[in-house]
């Protein structure tokens, strides 16, 4: 039996129930569809932790799904906590505005949210309903677009948008594996960590924000032995603070173009903050509002410039550690439990139930080592690049040339949140957001730029289906 929606949203975490969002508070009626394996939407990878240690990486007040109102999680945690919800927050002594929300509640927020959009979307007859499934196949035929489901089922719709979310390198399986996940637990897994020797070395590849987490994860199990963690760079994500407000200097001066320009102009903002006695986090937040712009305006070179030379510092400097982890990683760093190791991950040795064993090449070096321990955990980040993504559904689009690969292999190409085939056409029934235009605007995974972009999108769907 096939069922027919409006609109296919393939994913239910935050980008796909924030589109439906959207879509309910639109003037239209809509049938809609999310196609998500999960038992509950809104939540996706990231807010699906259960674990109150695992927050947010931003502040009330940064994380609104209403890009209408920056205020709206603040105002639903107000209540939240004025109803008894969430006690422990009076721990971080802060106004609600500066609080860090575990990332499982956030997913509540989302829920409830996407609830009251669908009261409102009743009243002019919009519906939206889960099919709990993978999506493993897409087609689009006389107009229409088809799934092919895990479950054996097939959908018929008029548009589809693939709001997929992130591919986690820890949960997600290679078309070139490193046997690096097989042998590797899960950094979320808290349950799975109680089982190790509390004294025992624990492995991790990778120190950005996956790391973080990873490391809260083992401390809320018992952990208490050595942890050591190996990335190129060596490089940790700075605390998350909240600094005053800066001058908009990219929003001054527009010549600024090129990864070189910018990074001189953005570390002499920096200094002229620190000297007059103001965080430097203060003039690098400015940054954040013209990425899209400069990323979209760059060419390949210098794009590919910025990935190789200034990302790791980006990455380490802007997407930031939430205060109560970044407390616990400097404790843990003091104690000496934890070292940072500059070096890069060579490959899996052995892994024979008890000890792991990998190679490393410490940065620098030509000659390489092996560490051993009695765990190892993946944290190496997102994988963007969806030809090395082995799921089905990224690999048929790919395969039957749906989707292209974005700007140097991230994500997927497209134009205005319409996705652009490997021909180069650009689609009129296949759309994407979130995520997978990663390539597109370099910034696309923050919640405020989810938020932006299901508004646009909906939107544009909307004015769609009416032609």
């Amino acid at each position: 039996m096939e069922r027919y929606a409006d609109i296919l949203i393939i994913g239910g975490g935050l980008s796909g129930t924030m589109l439906a969002v959207q879509l309910l508070r639109l003037p239209l009626q809509q049938r809609i569809l999310i196609i998500e394996p999960r038992a509950e939407l809104g939540r996706g990878e990231a807010y699906s932790a259960t674990e109150l240690g695992h927050t947010l990486n931003g502040n009330a007040a940064r994380m609104s799904v209403d890009p209408d109102n920056p205020d709206d999680l603040t105002q639903w945690l107000t209540t939240y906590i004025a109803d008894g919800g969430w006690p422990e927050s009076a721990d971080q002594d802060v106004p609600i505005s500066e609080l860090f929300a575990p990332r499982g509640l956030f997913g509540v927020y989302v829920q409830e949210r996407l609830a009251q959009a669908q009261v409102v979307g009743a009243r002019q007859g919009s519906t939206v309903a889960h099919v709990r499934a993978e999506v493993t196949d897409l087609q689009i035929n006389g107009g229409e677009v088809q799934l092919t489901l895990s479950d054996g089922q097939h959908l018929r719709g008029s548009r589809a948008v693939l709001a997929t979310g992130m591919f986690p390198a820890a949960r997600t399986p290679q078309t070139h594996s490193s046997g690096l996940n097989a042998a590797a637990l899960d950094p979320w897994d808290v349950a799975a960590m109680r089982d190790l020797d509390p004294q025992s070395t624990v492995l991790i590849i990778g120190s950005g924000l996956t790391m973080v987490d990873a490391v809260v994860s083992l401390e809320q199990a018992g952990h208490r032995g050595p942890i050591e963690v190996f990335s190129r760079h060596g490089l940790l994500p700075h605390v998350r603070r909240q600094p005053p407000a800066w001058v908009d200097f990219l929003g001054e001066d527009f010549s600024i173009s090129t990864p070189r320009q910018l990074l001189r102009e953005v570390r002499r903002h920096c200094r002229d903050a620190i000297a007059q006695g103001v965080d430097w986090q203060a003039p690098l937040d400015t940054v954040r509002g013209h990425i899209a712009r400069l990323w979209s305006q760059a060419t390949d070179v210098q794009r590919r410039q910025f990935v190789r030379h200034v990302r790791p510092w980006w990455e380490s400097h802007h997407h930031r550690s939430p205060p109560l982890s970044a407390e616990l990683i400097e404790r843990l760093h003091s104690e000496e439990r934890l070292r940072i190791h500059a070096a890069s991950f060579k490959g899996l040795e052995s892994d024979n139930g008890d000890v792991v064993t990998i190679r490393i090449r410490p940065r620098g070096q030509i000659d390489t080592c092996l560490m051993s321990g009695a765990a190892l955990i993946n944290s190496s980040g997102i994988e963007y690049d969806w030809r090395r993504v082995a799921r089905p559904l990224p690999q048929q689009l790919l395969a039957r040339g749906l989707v292209q690969p974005g700007p140097l292999a991230l994500g997927i190409a497209a134009v205005e949140g319409a996705v652009v085939d490997a021909e180069g056409r650009v689609s009129d029934r296949l759309f994407a957001m979130g995520p997978p235009l990663r390539g597109m605007w370099w910034e696309s995974t923050a919640v405020s730029d989810v938020a932006a972009q299901a508004k646009a999108l909906a939107g544009r769907l909307v004015n769609n289906l009416r032609d």
